[in-house]
């Protein structure tokens, strides 16, 4: 006869008496009765939501800002799809502010800044993108009340235009490759090939040190980025060449770091890129085109936008569709060479 063993039950899964509760049964009801706050306003969720924010988009700061000014009063009660249809028109209307940083007593401080134009409506649809992730993230911790709505479900996306992609032609690179390795500066070259050639942000490589970067496996790990993920970018060969007389044997330096100050801390880049485009001629072009180049020469080169998005480490492909008409540029020429002369 086979032996008896004993069979361990989770204390859920035990069978109570009839008419009394079981451990399960209690769980959930004590579940049932978890305490949410009471008439939480805006203003206080934004500044809970901030307070676990991970994130590096500093943009987000700025915008949660407009919105406590604007809907800040409301309490989470009184949130529904038209008080943030009102609000995101009015905060369209309303010059912008740029953060500034925090007070002494860490309240946030914001400076007009001065616009002559409306805002457009890819900024606006920004505006609405970060208020609705602090009412999910609301949900998610229980915050709001018992049978809430999300109050931005339901709110279209204002309709955007592709935006204006200024690459570098293969002269004017020559001329800014060439203006960067004049520069007192020494790294900016490999900064701005970098950048080219990976479609990094500048705060995501300002922020490199060499415990993130494997020049033997032709890698850097970005940590958290402006959408909150980590990202691996791939150095190709010029860029590890580049990078390589500039490495340091303390892993907390940064790569592309202050060669003036004693301390270790991030270059700031802007009279070095200034005197690089005086010197270069090129016209008319910012740091961030750097990225707009690599995703722009991707397209030329025939590959899919699924490629690119993931190269600028794009969460959603609507956002590399600026780009689709260089690959459809590039089809159209592969199609004729290919099948032009069948009749």
């Amino acid at each position: 006869m086979a032996e008896l063993t004993e069979k361990k039950v989770s204390p859920l899964a035990m069978p109570s008496k009839v008419g009394t509760p079981g451990p399960a049964c209690i769980v959930l009801r004590m579940a049932a009765r978890k305490e949410r706050p009471q008439n939480l306003s805006v203003h206080e969720l934004i500044e809970r939501y901030m307070s676990s924010y991970a994130g590096r988009d500093s943009t987000r700061v700025q915008r949660l800002a407009a919105w406590q000014r604007m809907a800040g009063s409301f309490t989470l009660e009184q949130c529904d799809i038209d008080l943030m249809k009102a609000a995101r028109d009015e905060i369209a209307r309303t010059p912008a502010y740029i953060y500034k940083g925090r007070d002494h007593r860490g309240e946030s401080v914001h400076a007009l800044k001065h616009r002559d134009k409306p805002m457009n409506a890819a900024t606006v649809n920004r505006y609405l993108a970060s208020i609705s992730a602090v009412f999910t993230w609301a949900i998610e911790q229980d915050l709001t009340p018992k049978g809430f709505t999300h109050p931005c479900r339901g709110i279209k996306r204002l309709p955007e235009s592709d935006g204006r992609v200024r690459f570098l032609d293969q002269a004017e690179r020559t001329a800014l490759f060439e203006a960067a390795r004049q520069s007192r500066y020494p790294r900016l070259h490999a900064f701005i090939l970098m950048a080219m050639k990976t479609g990094a942000r500048r705060g995501e490589l300002m922020a490199l040190t060499w415990r993130d970067v494997d020049l033997r496996a032709a890698t850097a790990r970005l940590g958290r980025t402006k959408n909150g993920d980590g990202r691996t970018l791939v150095l190709l060969p010029d860029v590890v060449q580049a990078l390589t007389p500039f490495v340091s044997s303390d892993l907390d330096r940064y790569v592309f770091g202050s060669v003036r100050s004693k301390y270790q801390r991030a270059a700031s880049l802007d009279s070095a890129w200034r005197f690089a485009l005086k010197r270069s001629g090129v016209k008319d072009f910012t740091i961030h085109g750097l990225r707009h180049c690599c995703a722009s020469y991707l397209a030329q080169a025939g590959q899919p936008l699924n490629v690119i998005a993931d190269v600028l480490g794009h969460r959603r492909l609507d956002m590399t569709r600026r780009y689709a008409h260089l690959t459809t540029q590039n089809k159209a020429g592969a199609m004729l060479a290919a099948l032009g002369d069948i009749t």
